[in-house]
């Protein structure tokens, strides 16, 4: 147990090696879901192993960005895109607006509810898209019109792609590991 009364934090302990392997003949939503997922358990895994003064340690000059930032702003980006514009649901942000990136102080509970709030929202948009009839399914997304459920599922690959990149920069900043 940690000085929090936690016994573990909730992200994976592993080496990295365990992420779901992509399929390189599938269809086009199993592989959009498949790199999906793959995307997502890469920045659980970047988390993985360190204590919440880490996660939210800003590592990278005088950027706000943090490890638990970026999980917060995963779980925001799922929420917006999968209930929101694709299931038209009104709803109010996660975290303070414009508030995901900001974690000074974290302790065992913050990261414990941005882990739950981000494994919800993840639940919430793997239901959606497997329930969903097809990739045609449109939504929309306000101020800027229609989108397909094809549209956002690329748009999260990318989102996830480039925060991983950030993930890459920030874990190494912090303890130097690398790879993951």
């Amino acid at each position: 147990m940690n000085d929090d009364g936690m016994s573990s934090l909730p992200f994976v302990q592993s080496d990295g090696n365990s992420r779901a392997k992509r399929p390189s003949q599938a269809d086009e939503r199993t592989t959009l879901v498949a790199f999906l997922r793959w995307h997502r358990e890469t920045l659980a895994h970047k988390c993985a192993g360190l204590e919440p003064k880490q996660l939210a340690e800003r590592a990278v000059g005088r950027s706000a960005l943090s490890l638990l930032g970026l999980v917060r702003h995963a779980a925001e980006s799922e929420r917006f895109w999968f209930r929101r514009v694709m299931a038209g649901q009104e709803l109010p942000p996660l975290f303070a607006p414009h508030d995901a990136f900001t974690v000074a102080n974290a302790d065992a509970q913050m990261v414990a509810e941005a882990w739950h709030a981000w494994q919800t929202e993840i639940a919430f948009a793997d239901h959606f898209v497997n329930a969903a009839p097809d990739l045609e399914l449109a939504g929309d997304e306000p101020g800027e019109g229609p989108v397909s459920l094809r549209w956002v599922l690329m748009h999260m690959v990318e989102e996830y792609a480039r925060h991983n990149g950030h993930a890459d920069l920030l874990r190494e900043q912090i303890d130097g590991a690398v790879g993951l």
